[in-house]
């Protein structure tokens, strides 16, 4: 059994200003450093074997900071990157829905396939953090683990563990840096 340490990163300016990040490479602003370093200080003391995170600059940064507390390399993965949203990226969600788009979380009813334009579905995104996860407790059977990657990768993922419908995932994003622990068995 893998103990995974699951981080989302911490807050962006886009966040405050609902935009859709999507793989754009935002920053974290100071309460995302903040969030980060509370994440770090939360860790203090325990042992980890290893670190991965998103190549993204919020997940990385987050991750910097953790791995100065911990002692780690970062191992970037691109496979933990957060959904590709295409079109929609850069714009807020009120742009979106006044073009027709969706309002806020109103994507979570739609289906597994479902996908912004010229983006990935949630589908494509459980799939490939799956794959990057079970590479991940493959590589460190009986070991304890720090993933640091976004809210709709890990809800994804959630679902996925949990045996929940990706209708969910939007009820499962984890809070920015509030590190939570998910033990998983690959037999």
């Amino acid at each position: 059994m893998t103990t995974l340490w699951l981080v989302r990163h911490g807050q962006t300016d886009w966040n405050l200003e609902r935009r859709y990040q999507g793989q754009i490479d935002i920053p974290l602003n100071e309460t995302g450093r903040e969030q980060a370093r509370r994440a770090a200080a939360q860790l203090r003391g325990r042992t980890f074997d290893a670190l991965y995170a998103s190549d993204l600059a919020r997940a990385r940064e987050t991750a910097e900071i953790i791995a100065r507390e911990v002692g780690l390399p970062i191992r970037p993965d691109k496979r933990l990157r957060e959904i590709s949203y295409g079109d929609w990226e850069g714009l807020t969600v009120d742009e979106v829905a006044a073009n027709g788009g969706y309002r806020d979380r109103e994507v979570s009813r739609l289906l597994d396939d479902w996908r912004a334009p010229g983006g990935e579905s949630l589908g494509e995104v459980a799939d490939r953090v799956w794959a990057a996860v079970q590479d991940i407790c493959q590589a460190h059977p009986g070991q304890q683990v720090l993933v640091v990657a976004h809210g709709s990768c890990l809800a994804a993922l959630l679902c996925r563990v949990r045996g929940l419908p990706l209708s969910e995932v939007f009820a499962n994003i984890p809070e920015n840096a509030a590190p939570f622990k998910l033990e998983l068995s690959l037999a």
